[in-house]
């Protein structure tokens, strides 16, 4: 079966419409089949985004791609000085 990729904005909905039908009385397992979603899918999304608007999973998003990058530019920055002070440390010995 073909994994499918979830927005937030989408995970948010879902959630919503889940929480709708949990109140009205129907059991989980029934819930995550009209979710198209297992319920370890559901647990998994419930513990990240519970609570969460449409705008905040969006910016949650926005936000841990841009921690993403920052923390290879940091590597990188790191990798960098590490190679300069060994080439200084080198131009010291000779």
């Amino acid at each position: 079966m073909k994994r499918k990729r979830h927005t937030p904005q989408q995970v948010v909905r879902k959630l919503q419409e889940a929480q709708a039908a949990l109140a009205a009385g129907r059991d989980l397992a029934a819930v995550c089949q009209m979710l198209s979603v297992s319920e370890h899918t559901y647990y998994r999304w419930r513990k990240k985004y519970g609570g969460m608007k449409a705008e905040e999973a969006k910016r949650l998003a926005l936000l841990e791609e841009e921690n993403s990058r920052l923390k290879k530019l940091v590597a990188d920055l790191s990798l960098d000085k590490q190679i300069l002070v060994e080439a200084l440390d080198v131009a010291k010995n000779l």
